[in-house]
């Protein structure tokens, strides 16, 4: 059964929900993550390639409610 989130490297990473055959596919959707500014692993499970992704807030914008 795939995790949905694993710690990683302390860290927590959340599964794309995406089960990829080649390597190559899943290192194609890092890149695009990459790209995004996530931070990413991929994880060999029973022959398949799995991309877990982060991204930490660095930002927290509050509108005014009043």
């Amino acid at each position: 059964m795939i995790e949905l989130s694993k710690k990683l490297d302390g860290k927590k990473f959340l599964w794309d929900g995406i089960i990829y055959k080649e390597k190559a596919e899943a290192k194609k959707a890092e890149k695009s993550y990459k790209k995004d500014g996530f931070e990413t692993k991929i994880l060999t499970e029973s022959a398949q390639f799995l991309v877990y992704t982060r991204r930490a807030v660095t930002e927290i914008k509050v509108e005014d409610q009043r």
